[in-house]
């Protein structure tokens, strides 16, 4: 990411990078600084388990924000849900179990 698109990034996107080591990490932006062109994130996934959960920094350069998922089935409702309670992100775990919710009532009215 270059400078030009630091008005993008916001506490709270989901990103991947790579950190210097070479770990492929993929997380959430907890905060950033454009002065000097760093984030931290919280990570969340990584080919390196023993920074799961941890806060990494990164050269803004070497993050790009993830693109927003649609989600579609309710599978992968109950896996943001795991993610959510994993991630603490209480107001993300009511907004996505009133969508599981709304999908399961979608489904018995289908069904009467």
């Amino acid at each position: 990411m270059g400078t030009s698109n630091h008005s993008i990034l916001n506490v709270g996107d989901w990103v991947k990078g790579e950190t210097r080591e070479g770990e492929l990490i993929i997380g959430y932006v907890e905060s950033f600084t454009l002065i000097e062109e760093v984030v931290n994130i919280k990570v969340v996934t990584s080919d390196n388990p023993e920074v799961v959960g941890k806060t990494v920094q990164l050269v803004t350069k070497h993050v790009k924000i993830l693109p927003n998922s649609q989600v579609t089935n309710k599978e992968q409702v109950r896996f943001l849900i795991d993610l959510a309670l994993s991630t603490g992100d209480e107001d993300w775990f009511l907004e996505l179990s009133a969508k599981l919710k709304a999908m399961n009532q979608l489904v018995e009215g289908a069904t009467r």
